[in-house]
């Protein structure tokens, strides 16, 4: 992306290298089990979003920070080849790459041990040096991987510019008022959910959507994998889409790929409705191959599946 291009989509992003072992079943405290396959590819809840923004025709920009080694590398190898815009990644001599370590069982399912590394460092000078691109793109988005003052910072000059803000609130941690009244849509999983709705609800999934709605967010869309996903907006009922089947072969950053095709979609100017439905598509696509990034699809893809 030339310096004279603006951005459709900014992504305060989280990086890591995923290591990815394929096992029989979730192994027990102090277990050993031999691994079927063993594999090193791009991952971090940002990274796998801004690729799947990317590839959903968005004009993407990274705020991040990584480690010079070789695994911060293989992420400026990926961003290049996917023609996104790094001019705002910091480059940190001496600290690690964030780490993602894998665990996929046989039924597809999986379990996560991130260390984020030099991603710890993300705060708010970074998004406030990145400022002229906040100013000037459509949706900015971030996940709970990177620190809270960074995406609190970029989601605040979003706003002043008129940008949309998309949250995907994962790994859950509790959200402060703060962050959530700067949140136009926000898309937890079910557990996602109900962790960060609290003590304070029924224990249904619409009265959980409702506590966040009431504490700010303007737009809470959950995602039930393969259920699908439904959509929760102040006075209105909610707006339930069902899921497709499909043959699944992991769901290694399905999340990502809904949270990336989704704000592709809002930057086109889809309404919250239609990029739902985008988003839905791109993540049961994204199910049928192995890995994060193998499985993202293109924006021609998600169109065909659609029909």
């Amino acid at each position: 992306m030339s310096d004279d291009m603006n951005a459709d989509v900014v992504c305060v992003a989280s990086w890591n290298a995923d290591l990815i072992s394929q096992v029989a079943r979730p192994i027990a405290r102090g277990e050993t089990l031999m691994a079927n396959s063993f594999s090193i590819s791009p991952g971090g809840k940002g990274s796998n979003a801004a690729v799947a923004a990317a590839r959903q025709g968005a004009r993407v920009a990274l705020i991040a920070r990584i480690g010079e080694d070789d695994f911060g590398r293989m992420g400026m190898t990926l961003w290049h080849g996917e023609s996104i815009d790094t001019r705002h990644v910091e480059q940190v001599a001496g600290e690690r790459s964030g780490v993602a370590q894998i665990l996929v069982y046989e039924d597809g399912d999986n379990s996560i041990a991130v260390y984020p590394g030099a991603g710890t460092g993300l705060g708010a000078r970074h998004a406030l040096a990145a400022a002229p691109v906040l100013a000037g793109c459509r949706v900015v988005m971030a996940s709970c991987e990177v620190p809270a003052e960074a995406t609190l910072e970029a989601f605040r000059l979003a706003r002043q510019a008129g940008a949309l803000t998309l949250l995907n609130p994962a790994p859950a941690r509790p959200l402060a008022d703060e962050l959530l009244a700067l949140v136009d849509v926000l898309t937890p999983n079910e557990s996602e959910l109900y962790l960060l709705a609290g003590a304070g609800h029924d224990g249904s999934a619409d009265d959980a959507a409702l506590q966040l709605l009431s504490r700010g967010a303007r737009a809470v869309l959950v995602t039930l994998g393969a259920a699908g996903c439904r959509l929760y907006q102040p006075g209105q009922l909610p707006v339930t889409l069902a899921g497709r089947t499909m043959p699944v072969r992991d769901t290694i950053g399905a999340g990502d790929t809904f949270t990336g095709a989704l704000a592709a979609a809002l930057a086109r100017g889809e309404p919250l409705p239609a990029a739902m439905r985008w988003a839905n598509a791109a993540a049961a696509l994204s199910v049928t191959r192995h890995g994060a990034i193998d499985g993202i699809p293109r924006q021609a893809e998600v169109a065909a599946l659609l029909g």
